[in-house]
């Protein structure tokens, strides 16, 4: 099988994408898949660089805009050619944060919520200190912790909302909830051993946490029975609830043991340093095999999708 491996992009996480497209590029079994690097730098090479190939599937390991929204998936799917993970829908409505929460809410996950600002015009510091301060300031789109800041006082505020509207045009403005940070990895419906998130040099878990050596200590958490239940039925809720298939991460912070969902990821990190391969590993799966699941499962998917699958 010809596996394409699609990363680069045009998305702010261009970096981390060509880190998870290595690693996978790494990782996979060479006696099942003739591998091809497919790396994207504008939105005109995928159409060009998929059909000059002739790949079987193009592995994703793209993150952010255009790679993780939809984009590119409606694209591949036009073309008639599989790809890995979640389909149009889930990848629009996971890159969607206020979406997404309003979809969570109302089906009965915690979630922070808070403010949404499209653009500077509806900046509101009284709205903010109504809110209660210390607050986070997100791009309403986007990973890998670009662009968000954790903001003590109004001071900070202007500086942190100007940075995240350079990113999007909308940006989020919620509670800052302490606790402990969890991360759910999920594959083929299965929740992947937790892992507990504690950042070495930060208040929170930012870029620099994420993917410099010895930014956070991560290691498989032991919550309590009924904390743990909760965490379980919220993960599996918030991936169902959004139409994910084949894999996905929902990141989560548990305060007075409740688990509030953070975001989910249809496209996560697979870095050296990223937490799925260490979900995986403590599951006793090993990446190459990982991606085997991965593969295996997303053209089960996409045939079903497609209506290729025979129904006896």
């Amino acid at each position: 099988m010809k596996i394409g491996v699609i990363m680069g992009g045009i998305s702010s996480e261009r970096e981390v994408s060509l880190h998870t497209g290595q690693e996978m590029i790494h990782h996979l079994d060479r006696s099942r898949y003739e591998v091809v690097p497919i790396v994207i730098d504008q939105r005109a090479d995928l159409i060009t660089q998929v059909l000059q190939t002739g790949i079987d599937l193009g592995l994703l390991a793209l993150h952010g805009q255009y790679g993780e929204d939809g984009t590119v998936q409606g694209a591949l799917d036009t073309m008639g050619i599989p790809y890995t993970g979640s389909g149009i829908l889930a990848s629009s409505l996971c890159m969607n944060k206020e979406l997404s929460k309003m979809l969570l809410k109302a089906a009965g996950v915690h979630t922070p919520t808070g403010l949404c600002w499209h653009g500077m015009n509806d900046y509101n510091p009284q709205a903010v200190e109504q809110l209660g301060y210390p607050v986070i300031v997100k791009p309403n789109t986007g990973g890998s912790s670009i662009g968000i800041q954790l903001v003590h006082s109004e001071k900070e505020l202007l500086a942190a909302a100007q940075e995240a509207c350079g990113l999007d045009q909308a940006i989020l403005i919620e509670p800052y909830l302490q606790g402990t940070e969890i991360t759910c990895s999920i594959i083929d419906g299965e929740v992947l051993p937790i892992i507990g998130i504690r950042s070495a040099h930060s208040e929170w878990f930012d870029y620099r946490a994420k993917y410099e050596v010895g930014g956070a200590e991560e290691k498989v958490i032991q919550l309590p029975p009924l904390v743990e239940q909760r965490v379980r039925e919220a993960a599996l809720t918030s991936y169902r609830l959004l139409q994910c298939k084949v894999y996905a991460r929902v990141d989560m912070i548990v305060c007075e043991d409740i688990p509030y969902v953070l975001e989910v990821n249809t496209l996560p990190g697979m870095t050296a340093n990223s937490l799925l391969p260490k979900s995986a590993a403590a599951a006793g799966i090993s990446f190459s095999h990982l991606l085997d699941r991965i593969i295996d499962s997303s053209l089960h998917e996409r045939r079903q999708e497609w209506g290729m699958v025979q129904h006896v």
